[in-house]
């Protein structure tokens, strides 16, 4: 056997028993979500056919021509049957595009579809495309809503001056996709926008995140919310902050929805991430919070603090100190898959339940704002802790 041929089966056979290698929870838990001990999804999961020239004629070194730097930011939905996966896959030219991989059980074994998604283009080219929220709507169609990242012309002399926007694609097997008009809004730019998944008096809704500029939020900023009568040419005329920046929180800096919202007969659960500025740079963290079934732009619970912060080696990557979810997945038994990338490298998946996640929302105080309240609600844990602990 050829040199060539024995490196080319030993690279099929190496990626192979990394999809087939099983994953397994971590040994402790803290009552809320479960995380799992390995990343679900590498970039090493990228199909060697995807990175690999295997015609020794044109690559007689079996080099890797197109490499993958990152596997992040997938969204998510439970489909035929499989655990679906649209992942944000970042090659080494800094180029992203979207991919499907799917999984039996959500927390192992996710095997990329043989090609990546083409996603069709506006008359105005994207740049680059990234961090697709799935939304399965009423209508029909399964919605993605995407960050559209394109030069910011107004700048021409600024090579890293940019522009975002949302852009929008339906399917109905994710496999074909239909893209439709950029969204428009008149807030600057967008990123963060989630289809909700019912009408709202009778139009389509959207949680936005407005902008002044590409990283940027300004003065506004916060988790939006509008309507519009159609997604073929989606127009927001009117913006309304559902759950804005607040100073010395987790979402200081800025904040955004994640994925789309599942509906509960208490509420809305929503998972969100948010930014605040360290002396090491930005740290972004993930936060739920609820809102009201039948008016779902109303926050009704609001628990202080983060869900999920980067810990271990989920602080170290491309971007450190991050973690950052656009997909979730709910099953009719109420368990709850969460999907969330670490450092901008690579994705993990942490399970709960509705049950769960509603009474966290529910039970954990709100954020007083102070120290001196985040002492009293301490003291007030202790206090409630006294009788109980002592019968343990």
């Amino acid at each position: 056997m050829s040199d060539f041929k024995h490196r080319a089966r030993a690279l099929i056979a190496q990626q192979d028993s990394l999809l087939k290698r099983g994953n397994e929870p971590m040994p402790v838990s803290n009552g809320v979500y479960q995380r799992w001990q390995r990343p679900v999804i590498t970039r090493d999961h990228v199909p060697v056919s995807w990175r690999y020239d295997f015609n020794p004629a044109t690559n007689p070194f079996l080099m890797e021509r197109q490499g993958i730097n990152a596997t992040l930011n997938a969204g998510a939905i439970f489909f035929n049957g499989k655990y679906c996966v649209v992942v944000r896959v970042e090659g080494d030219d800094r180029k992203s595009f979207f991919a499907v991989a799917e999984s039996d059980n959500g927390v192992d074994n996710f095997r990329f579809h043989d090609k990546p998604i083409v996603m069709p283009e506006t008359g105005r080219p994207d740049t680059n495309v990234y961090d697709m929220r799935l939304t399965a709507h009423e209508d029909g169609w399964i919605y993605g809503l995407f960050c559209t990242e394109r030069k910011d012309l107004d700048k021409p002399n600024d090579t890293s001056a940019a522009e975002a926007q949302c852009g929008i694609a339906r399917t109905k097997d994710l496999v074909t996709w239909e893209r439709l008009p950029d969204l428009v809004t008149y807030s600057g730019q967008q990123r963060n926008v989630v289809l909700h998944p019912e009408f709202v008096d009778g139009q389509y809704a959207l949680y936005t995140r407005p902008q002044d500029g590409f990283i940027s939020v300004g003065a506004g900023g916060g988790i939006g919310w509008g309507l519009t009568p159609t997604m073929d040419g989606a127009e927001v005329k009117k913006e309304t902050i559902v759950d804005g920046k607040v100073y010395h929180t987790i979402k200081e800096v800025k904040n955004g929805q994640g994925p789309a919202p599942i509906k509960t007969e208490a509420g809305w659960l929503h998972l969100a991430h948010g930014v605040r500025n360290t002396a090491a740079g930005l740290r972004y963290v993930l936060y739920a919070f609820m809102t009201d079934l039948n008016e779902p732009w109303k926050v009704i619970h609001r628990p202080a603090g983060h869900l999920i912060a980067p810990e271990g080696k989920e602080r170290v990557g491309d971007v450190s100190n991050v973690v950052f979810s656009n997909g979730w997945i709910a099953r009719d038994d109420g368990q709850v898959f969460i999907y969330y990338a670490s450092s901008d490298t690579r994705l993990h998946v942490a399970t709960s339940s509705v049950a769960q996640l509603i009474d966290y929302c529910r039970n954990t105080p709100e954020d007083g704002l102070r120290s001196a309240t985040s002492v009293q609600a301490r003291l007030a844990l202790i206090e409630a802790n006294q009788s109980c602990m002592a019968d343990l």
